[in-house]
C-alpha cells in the first residue's frame, strides 16, 4: 500500500501535558496550544486542514473534514529529552532514563576531561543554565581566559560553549568527543553538545556549527531493523547524531528549518531508493523554545506551515508523510527546559483514511507502524522496540 515513509519531527512541538507532567515541573505545559493562547492566533491553516486542531480542539481550531489521520502519542520513557524521544519514536523504549545533573557535574570529572584533552583543568559555569543567558554572562570571561563554558539543564545534556576564535571548531569538537568518552557509567548523559558562538561582548550569537554526541542506542531501533532488511534510511538534520549513525545510510546534516525542509523536498523528488526519510527540524526547540521566544516559535510554525503544501505536492502516490515531535518546550512558561508533553501525530498520504488515531500509549507505535509498512510484515522485528502497537490497520 505504501512504499516510502517520511517522518518529519517538529523538534519540541508538544501538544499538551502528560498525566505525569507535574513530576517534571511541567504541569499545564502545552507548547502549541499555549502559543495560540498567548498570541490569540496561530496562522497554520495547512496543519489545521490536516487535523492538528482536532487533536487539541479545546485550544486550536479544528477541521470539519481533516485530510490526515490524527492523534497524539504519550512517551513511556520517563524522560523529556531529544535522544529518548527520537529513540522511542523509532521503537526503542528506555527502561532507565539518562541521568540529569541539577547541581552541575563533579569537579573531578571535569578535571579528568580537560586533563585528557591536554588542557589546563579550568572551566566556567558548570551549572544549570539557559544557553543564551550563560553565553551573555560568561562569554567575555571565556574570551579572556580561554576556559570552556560548561552547563547543563533539566535534561540529560553536557554542553560546552566556546567562541570560535578562542577554541576553533575542530578543537571544540575534539573536546566534546573526549567528554563523551568520560561521561559513561554512573555519569552517562544523553548528549554532549558543542555550542560554538561568535561576535563581540554584548552581542555574542550562536553559530550553526552545533554538533551533538549521543550514546549509541542500547538496543535495535527500526533504523537497524530496516537496514537488516536491505532498506535504506536518509537522515536529515541531527538524526545521524541522535542515532550515532546507526541504521542511517545517507545523511544530509542540515542545521536549520529552512534547509531541512529544502533537503526533505529534494529527497522526495530525487530517484534514490530511500525507504525512510527521517527529518528533524531543530529551530523550534533550539532558537525559540529554550529562549522563551513565543513570537519566534509561532513564526517558525507558520513558516513550516507555509512550506507544507510543497511537501504534500511532492509526495508520490504511495508515500506516507508523518508529522510529529519528540517532546515539548513550551516558550510561554517560566522554564527554558523541555516539557513533558504528548506529541502530535498527523499521518497524510493520498491513500490514507482521515480517521482519529486517538491517544497512543507510546511513541513506539510510530516505529511499529513504519516497520510494518516498509517490510510488509505485521510481525514485530525481534528487537528491543517491539512494545509498539502498529496503527496501520486504521489507515
Amino acid at each position: 500500500m505504501f512504499n516510502r515513509v517520511i517522518i518529519t519531527v517538529l523538534d519540541s512541538a508538544g501538544i499538551g501535558a502528560l498525566p505525569d507532567a507535574a513530576e517534571f515541573g511541567d504541569e499545564g505545559s502545552n507548547t502549541i496550544g499555549n502559543i495560540y493562547k498567548a498570541r490569540g492566533r496561530l496562522e497554520i491553516p495547512n496543519l489545521y486542514t490536516l487535523g492538528l486542531g482536532n487533536i487539541e480542539s479545546a485550544c486550536l481550531p479544528s477541521a470539519e473534514s481533516p485530510l490526515a489521520a490524527y492523534g497524539r502519542m504519550a512517551e513511556i520513557t520517563k524522560a523529556k529529552d531529544t535522544t529518548s524521544g527520537h529513540w522511542e519514536l523509532a521503537g526503542l523504549i528506555m527502561d532507565t532514563p539518562f541521568r540529569t545533573f541539577p547541581d552541575g557535574f563533579p569537579d573531578g570529572l571535569l578535571r579528568e576531561w580537560l586533563t585528557r584533552a591536554g588542557r589546563k583543568p579550568a572551566w566556567l559555569g558548570n551549572e544549570v543554565a539557559s544557553g543564551t543567558e550563560i553565553m551573555a554572562r560568561l562569554g567575555a570571561k571565556h574570551v579572556r581566559t580561554g576556559a570552556p563554558v560548561v552547563y547543563t539543564s533539566a535534561d540529560s545534556v553536557f554542553q560546552v560553549a566556546a567562541h570560535e576564535s578562542v577554541i576553533p571548531l575542530d578543537e571544540l569538537y575534539k573536546l566534546c568527543e573526549i567528554a563523551r568518552e568520560v561521561l559513561n557509567g554512573e555519569y552517562n548523559v544523553g548528549r554532549v553538545i558543542a555550542r560554538p558562538f561568535a561576535g563581540e561582548s554584548g552581542a555574542f550569537r550562536r553559530t550553526e556549527n552545533r554538533r551533538d554526541y549521543a550514546v549509541p542506542p542500547p538496543g535495535d531501533t527500526i533504523l537497524d531493523a530496516l537496514e537488516k532488511q536491505g532498506l535504506t534510511t536518509l537522515g536529515i538534520g541531527k538524526i545521524e547524531d541522535i542515532f550515532c549513525k546507526r541504521g542511517v545510510a545517507h545523511v544530509n546534516h542540515t542545521t536549520n528549518n529552512r534547509d531541512g525542509i529544502d533537503a526533505t523536498l529534494d529527497a522526495l523528488r530525487n530517484n534514490r531508493s530511500d525507504a525512510l526519510i527521517f527529518t528533524n527540524l531543530v529551530d523550534f526547540d533550539m532558537l525559540y523554545g529554550h529562549r522563551n521566544d513565543t513570537e519566534g516559535y509561532a513564526k517558525a510554525l507558520e513558516y513550516f506551515d507555509s512550506q507544507l503544501p510543497r511537501v504534500m505536492e511532492a509526495l508520490r502516490e504511495n508515500d506516507l508523510l508523518i508529522i510529529t515531535a519528540d517532546h515539548g518546550c513550551d516558550p510561554t512558561t517560566p522554564s527554558t527546559d523541555h516539557s513533558r508533553e504528548y506529541v502530535p501525530l498527523l499521518v497524510y498520504g493520498k491513500k490514507v483514511k482521515p480517521v482519529s488515531l486517538g491517544t497512543r500509549e507510546s511513541f513506539a507505535d510510530l516505529g511499529a507502524t513504519v516497520y510494518e509498512i516498509l517490510t510488509r510484515s505485521a510481525q514485530a522485528y525481534k528487537g528491543a522496540w517491539n512494545a509498539g502497537k502498529s496503527f496501520l490497520n486504521q489507515l
